[in-house]
């Protein structure tokens, strides 16, 4: 039988600020273990921890990005567990595990994702709350121990908590990518996955329809990419689907994905909020959030993707399947900015950007700022080819004698002879020297052969080096074979 599906995820973003929650030590990927710890971080017995006001800005940056209420007396909590990576016993958060002590510093919002099918999905979130990370159990270095890294201890993280809207695995993938992207144009989170800057727990649940109450949810944790978020999802619904054809019950369990069997599996049985004894944090004051500082913040947002993505769209008249493609990564929405700045073909920008560029980044596995032509480079050469100094084709062979030495493409053509013959005298000489050479297709061409139309201009093209005019060829062509 059919189930309705309900996805909510939780997501924890690591913010890029350059010292730790409530401490100074400096945050740097890298970093020899336990080197970047004080007694604050550590837990130490008689430590104050004091607030990172740039962490607190990001969270509230974060939340007027996504329409959130900002709580202008946000809560510290203590949330009280015992695990090897934590060694205070406790982390402190703004979650409260009841309406008393529940006060996250964003409420509500909403992320809008555009469905494969064209519609676009608002999906709403319950919460933006800040808290400290754990540190990290390394397993892997020894056969029989595993060791303790402390550096991560402390650093400020804020965990976005979506409404349990998303119906579909391939709905969370979406949402995950808008979700990066929002992160990415505000430049508060380096949003990289294997770093360990963006992790997901997805909470997931199976119900007989879309108006049954919810089932019991299964929550899977801390999985390392989004493609492997989507899987996962796609792993349990089957599992689940399976327990409730059987008529089991699904229990309500914390699980891991396996990417190697393509699996999930049980870690523990699912922890309610009582569990965690939640308290208001001691050493610690209310947040107070003033209108200075949120109208200052609310100034300095920038354009986010989904608007620059509407402007690409209407302002700049391009598709708008080149509109989310310019829009998905930050650094290369800017190239092609740079690039609209040199030439006025923003279709044509569209397509070197999305074409070569691109191709470039993925083959060598690069960021768009390591590719070697510049923004304005290829904005001149999409100039030479709108003002007919060379041909599209010629513009491939200089792209790639741009990447080989880097030099601009103005230089290039006229180092090595590639302006576009645009003399009508010498175009009527390629072609007839084609005609002269091929009578037999001429003459099929003549009894009704059209095909043949492609074939003249090729050779045209292949005598002339690729630099006839290829409308001027076109135009003399039919008026010569008419003739």
């Amino acid at each position: 039988m059919p189930y309705s599906v309900v996805i909510g995820l939780e997501v924890h973003a690591q913010l890029a600020t350059q010292t730790k929650m409530f401490c100074s030590c400096k945050l740097e990927f890298g970093a020899e273990p336990n080197t970047l710890v004080c007694p604050v971080c550590l837990g130490m017995p008689g430590t104050l921890p004091s607030p990172n006001a740039t962490a607190i800005e990001y969270a509230v940056k974060m939340g007027l990005a996504c329409g959130s209420t900002i709580d202008r007396q946000a809560m510290w909590t203590r949330k009280n567990y015992f695990y090897p990576d934590l060694p205070k016993g406790y982390q402190i958060t703004q979650q409260g595990g009841n309406k008393l002590y529940d006060r996250p510093i964003c409420t509500q919002g909403h992320i809008d994702i555009h469905l494969d099918d064209g519609r676009q999905k608002r999906i709403g979130l319950t919460r933006i709350h800040m808290e400290e990370d754990a540190g990290k159990l390394i397993h892997d270095l020894t056969v029989q121990d595993s060791l303790f890294d402390a550096n991560r201890c402390g650093t400020p993280l804020i965990e976005i908590v979506s409404e349990p809207d998303l119906r579909t695995p391939r709905e969370a993938y979406l949402y995950l990518e808008k979700l990066k992207q929002i992160l990415e144009y505000l430049e508060i989170c380096d949003a990289n996955m294997e770093r360990g800057n963006l992790r997901c727990d997805a909470n997931i649940s199976l119900r007989a329809d879309e108006n049954a109450p919810f089932g019991n949810r299964i929550e899977l944790k801390n999985m390392n990419s989004f493609h492997n978020i989507e899987k996962a999802l796609e792993a349990e619904i089957e599992e689940q689907t399976r327990i409730l054809d059987a008529g089991g019950k699904v229990l309500q369990q914390t699980k891991r994905w396996d990417v190697a069997k393509g699996v999930t599996y049980a870690l523990r049985s699912k922890e309610d909020a009582h569990d965690y004894r939640y308290f208001p944090e001691p050493d610690l004051v209310r947040l107070h959030v003033d209108d200075t500082l949120l109208d200052r913040i609310a100034k300095e947002l920038p354009e986010l993707p989904e608007a620059r993505r509407q402007r690409y769209a209407g302002t700049l008249g391009l598709p708008a399947y080149d509109a989310e493609v310019l829009t998905q990564d930050k650094a290369v929405s800017e190239y092609f900015e740079a690039v609209c700045r040199v030439t006025p073909n923003f279709k044509a920008a569209s397509n070197w950007v999305m074409g070569e560029i691109l191709r470039q980044m993925k083959e060598q596995a690069i960021p768009v700022s390591a590719v070697k032509i510049r923004p304005e480079q290829l904005g001149a050469l999409i100039n030479l080819i709108g003002d007919g100094t060379i041909s599209g084709k010629i513009a491939k062979t200089v792209f790639e004698e741009m990447l080989a030495g880097g030099k601009d493409p103005q230089v290039i053509v006229k180092e090595k002879g590639l302006v576009v013959i645009n003399d009508t005298a010498a175009i009527q000489a390629f072609i007839q020297s084609v005609l002269d050479k091929n009578p037999n297709e001429v003459a099929e061409f003549k009894a009704g052969k059209t095909k043949l139309m492609g074939f003249f201009v090729g050779q045209i093209m292949k005598v002339s080096g690729g630099k006839a005019n290829p409308e001027q060829v076109n135009a003399l062509l039919r008026q010569m074979l008419a003739g």
